[in-house]
């Protein structure tokens, strides 16, 4: 069995459980793998292309990425972020386990969150005084947050409240993946918005771009920054690119709490058609939905 990789950001709704269904209608040789919505990055980490273009319109996900890139060549990385998680006494399942018996006899379902909670939220009262941003600091608040959501309220201030989770070694494998994938290869991130990007690189034949874009018709917080008039654009790229040879394969849900979403509905009748099974989850209930998911292709 072929190994799946998964982002060490954890992104709720990311495809970690449907990559290996999505990549079997990936292009089996591909030069440039490009992603304009690269996300926590779990799809390009299961992919082998000659070089990656990857990109991301929110500028936190894309300096996580530039840092965890640098930090690939760093064996020390893994004893700098177990200082701060001792300094902070957060819970590290990966090397001990520190939570107290009594706690978890009374908080049998929520005990990281209990045990957490008042060094989570030293530690972001810390970054959030900082002038600049601290990616190390960043990526620990993402690991012990709710939902491992990146959210920041109008003052700029980090205001995710602690998650019932830990640093174990699903996160330790996840950093290692990661490293292992990005050390010795040819990878570009950007931090622009999809349209700039795809005009910016001018792609051309042999390369291959996958798209997992907002979703207009569901409700995550990182969905909030679509509409109708982005979804037409888009569209419209993808319409061009196929004009000019370039394969691509765009995930996307068409039915969704009796919600339907009848622009993508009629643009992708003249593609090729796949139905997934989805597993979307929503942040706000965080748990699965009955949707419809697909991925369209412009190849056969």
């Amino acid at each position: 069995m072929e190994k799946i990789r998964r982002s060490p950001m954890f992104y709720v709704g990311d495809k970690y459980k449907l990559i290996e269904e999505i990549k079997q209608y990936f292009p089996k040789n591909i030069n440039t793998f490009i992603e304009p919505f690269v996300g926590g990055g779990t799809v390009f980490l299961n992919v082998e292309a000659k070089r990656y273009i990857l990109n991301d319109i929110d500028e936190n996900i894309y300096n996580l990425h530039i840092f965890l890139q640098q930090k690939a060549n760093e064996i020390n990385f893994i004893n700098e972020v177990l200082t701060y998680i001792k300094k902070y006494n957060l819970s590290r399942s990966f090397l001990e386990d520190v939570v107290p018996k009594e706690l978890k006899r009374e908080y049998k379902k929520t005990y990281y969150a209990k045990y957490n909670k008042q060094g989570y939220d030293k530690l972001k009262q810390d970054f959030n005084k900082l002038q600049n941003k601290n990616y190390l600091l960043l990526y620990l608040l993402l690991i012990y947050g709710f939902n491992r959501m990146i959210r920041f309220n109008s003052k700029g201030e980090f205001n995710v409240p602690v998650g019932n989770v830990d640093f174990n070694k699903n996160v330790l494998q996840a950093l290692g993946d990661y490293f292992e994938f990005v050390e010795n290869k040819d990878i570009k991130f950007e931090n622009l918005d999809f349209k700039d990007f795809i005009i910016k690189n001018g792609f051309k034949d042999g390369d291959f771009m996958y798209l997992d874009p907002p979703y207009l018709i569901t409700f995550s917080e990182y969905n909030k920054i679509w509409n109708e008039e982005k979804e037409h654009e888009l569209l419209i790229f993808l319409d061009n690119l196929h004009q000019r040879n370039i394969k691509f394969a765009i995930s996307n849900v068409t039915h969704y709490k009796g919600r339907v979403n009848n622009i993508f509905i009629d643009w992708m009748s003249k593609y090729n058609v796949k139905k997934i099974k989805s597993n979307y989850i929503s942040y706000h209930d965080n748990s699965a939905k009955q949707i419809e998911e697909v991925l369209v292709i412009n190849y056969d």
